[in-house]
């Protein structure tokens, strides 16, 4: 595959977690596909992917599993 930035060959596919919202509204989603260019060191999601995260979003109540998690803070 070639980088959609620079047209380099030499891209990576790396899983990520994300969060969206805050408190109650919480969401994590985890083993979000990030393109990453080896080339330019540019990372970025696909149209495709973005398109998957709203879906996911939209439909959290039948598609997101509870789970407790701890929070700390950095500083």
């Amino acid at each position: 595959m070639l980088c959609d930035i620079c047209g380099n060959e030499g891209i990576k596919i790396r899983r990520i977690t994300r969060t969206y919202g805050k408190g109650k509204d919480l969401l994590v989603i985890e083993n979000i596909p990030v393109v990453t260019c080896s080339h330019c060191g540019e990372s970025y999601l696909t149209a495709e992917t973005l398109h998957k995260i709203e879906q996911i979003k939209t439909n959290r109540k039948t598609l997101a599993v509870e789970r407790p998690v701890e929070v700390a803070s950095f500083g």
